[in-house]
């Protein structure tokens, strides 16, 4: 995705994409995109606090606007503190990117701890949540908006022992698929991008962990029709794609990047 040209209509109104997530692998490429393509952007971390400066700079490098904003999806308090300080330093926000999870272990559902699958809840699926109630009355109010979710190839074909990853991004299609439905007439679309193995993020960090040995590759790469592992832009391209006014009349659906994952 490139950036608008002076004579060509811009993508996005007014205002900026806020990306939950964005000190992380893809996130920070994702918000990298945005303002590539001309929006500015509100980068929201929890504790990567010198990757989000480092982010936001390269950002203003490319003339727009960046603010960063801590906060945890599991405390709705710092959630509605960060949206507040975004829409004030932007004065509208036109995207919320649901792209923030935690970096989970590869387990079988039956072998699943109790707390691990509290922490996958709360931070993904009720962090989600808490995110819209803190931004969906100032999208109405604005005139309407979009919502972004990153989420993931294995809600189409489940990949086993990742169900911590699989599971409350799946619900998260639920929510993102109702705020479509019930929202569209004040102007609020919601899509998603499911990403396959992306070489960046999650899949890195548990790489580096030895969570994927060679048997593992070889299997997924026989499920690929593209044989490589997808990259961070990838999905920031798609991501941008369904955040614009190109994508004006698409909501409630799914682009997957994944390379034919499944096919």
């Amino acid at each position: 995705m490139t950036g608008q040209t002076a004579s060509s209509p811009a993508l996005f109104p007014n205002g900026a994409a806020m990306v939950f997530g964005g000190s992380g692998g893809v996130g920070s490429v994702v918000a990298l995109e945005f303002a590539r393509a001309g929006s500015d952007v509100a980068i929201v971390y929890r504790k990567k606090r010198e990757i989000a400066e480092k982010l936001a700079a390269e950002i203003t490098a490319l003339g727009r606007r960046a603010t960063i904003h801590a906060c945890d999806l599991r405390d709705r308090a710092t959630v509605e503190a960060a949206v507040e300080a975004a829409a004030r330093a932007h004065e509208r926000l036109h995207t919320i990117v649901l792209g923030a999870g935690p970096v989970v272990p590869q387990v079988y559902l039956g072998e699943m701890s109790d707390e691990q699958w509290r922490n996958a809840i709360s931070t993904e699926l009720e962090g989600a949540f808490t995110v819209v109630r803190a931004t969906l009355n100032r999208l109405r109010d604005w005139g309407g908006g979009s919502y972004v979710h990153l989420g993931s190839a294995g809600h189409l074909r489940y990949p086993e022992k990742d169900g911590l990853s699989v599971i409350p991004k799946a619900a998260n299609e639920a929510l993102m698929k109702g705020i479509a439905r019930e929202e569209g007439k004040h102007g609020i679309r919601a899509n998603t991008v499911l990403l396959g193995v992306i070489d960046a993020g999650m899949f890195k960090v548990l790489s580096a962990q030895g969570a994927f040995g060679d048997e593992w590759v070889a299997e997924v790469h026989k499920a690929l029709a593209i044989k490589r592992w997808g990259q961070p832009e990838e999905i920031g391209y798609a991501a941008v794609f369904l955040a614009s006014n190109r994508a004006a009349y698409v909501t409630g659906q799914q682009i997957n990047v994944a390379g034919g994952y499944g096919l």
